[in-house]
């Protein structure tokens, strides 16, 4: 059924699915799902533009089309200039004349564009200076600044996970010798376990039903956390910081710790402390980011 006032598209595209988002000019979120990526296949971008053309079809045409996707976006907006090992048919697309939009297709980093769901419709909703960190396989990030996304000179800014803890310990996928990613992040949880657990769910289970060794770990990886947060506090100044990722479901596990080393770590002038809370959008932070960024005029969207 057409839609009886402006719509807006976000396409958070992943290795494994796309997530998407019907939303209205008032943050209204019209509809919401996901499709199977099939990245096997070379051709697979063809399905996000059947899926376009195919949901326009049945609704109205989209006023505008966002997208988010892992790696680099281009300083212009208009691509995924980098990715690393994965999703190779879209680096370098551009997005507005792949969809043969009339308009542009402003394209963003998939934590970036998480970030600036959560600060629209989320956790940090009304928020000018957030921090976002997604606890996964492993960390990722971003950062608004005074209201504005920042990212960097080539589109860098934000990998929040690759903090250096460690100028000693070995370095982690892009050299940063250890980094927080190290620390916490699920790709490393049989190193830091010595081969006794093979997920941070497994860890975090073992650790709430009493086994010392568990808690050890884990106490330990909240520390290495708190760490990481105070020192990216102290550079950007945030209002809150959103913790959000696969890690962020162990809710009180996580929280409580976190709450007590950042009571003893951080720096609170006046004693005002910065806010920590669970992202509240899920899996469709991301695809909600992307519609929202499509509705910002094309100098927000590359500022």
């Amino acid at each position: 059924m057409p839609e009886s006032g402006p719509w807006f598209l976000g396409l958070d595209v992943g290795v494994t699915n796309v997530k998407w988002a019907r939303v209205a000019l008032d943050g209204k979120v019209l509809d919401r799902g996901f499709f199977d990526t099939n990245a096997a296949a070379s051709d697979w971008p063809q399905r996000i533009r059947d899926f376009v053309r195919q949901t326009e079809a049945e609704c109205s045409p989209a006023e505008a089309i966002g997208i988010a996707g892992p790696g680099l976006a281009a300083p212009d907006g208009t691509c995924i200039s980098w990715m690393q090992g994965r999703l190779a048919e879209i680096e370098g697309l551009n997005w507005a004349r792949f969809l043969a939009r009339p308009r542009p297709v402003p394209v963003l980093n998939d934590a970036q564009a998480a970030l600036l769901g959560e600060a629209w419709l989320g956790a940090a909703a009304g928020s000018k200076n957030v921090m976002l960190l997604t606890l996964g396989t492993g960390v990722g990030g971003a950062l608004l600044v005074d209201g504005r996304l920042l990212r960097g000179h080539i589109g860098r800014a934000g990998h929040l996970g690759h903090l250096c803890l460690d100028p000693d310990a070995p370095p982690d996928i892009v050299g940063a010798p250890g980094s927080l990613e190290e620390a916490i992040g699920n790709c490393t949880i049989k190193r830091r376990t010595n081969g006794r657990f093979s997920s941070t769910h497994d860890l975090i289970t073992a650790h709430q039903s009493g086994d010392a060794q568990a808690t050890s770990v884990w106490l330990r990886s909240i520390h290495l956390l708190a760490c990481g947060i105070v020192s990216l506090i102290n550079v950007a100044d945030p209002e809150i910081v959103i913790v959000g990722g696969g890690m962020a479901r162990a809710g009180a596990a996580l929280f409580d710790p976190l709450a007590r080393e950042l009571d003893r770590l951080e720096w609170r002038p006046h004693g005002r402390r910065v806010r920590v809370a669970a992202a509240v959008l899920g899996e469709y932070g991301g695809a909600l980011g992307a519609a929202q960024n499509a509705m910002r005029s094309p100098s927000e969207q590359n500022r």
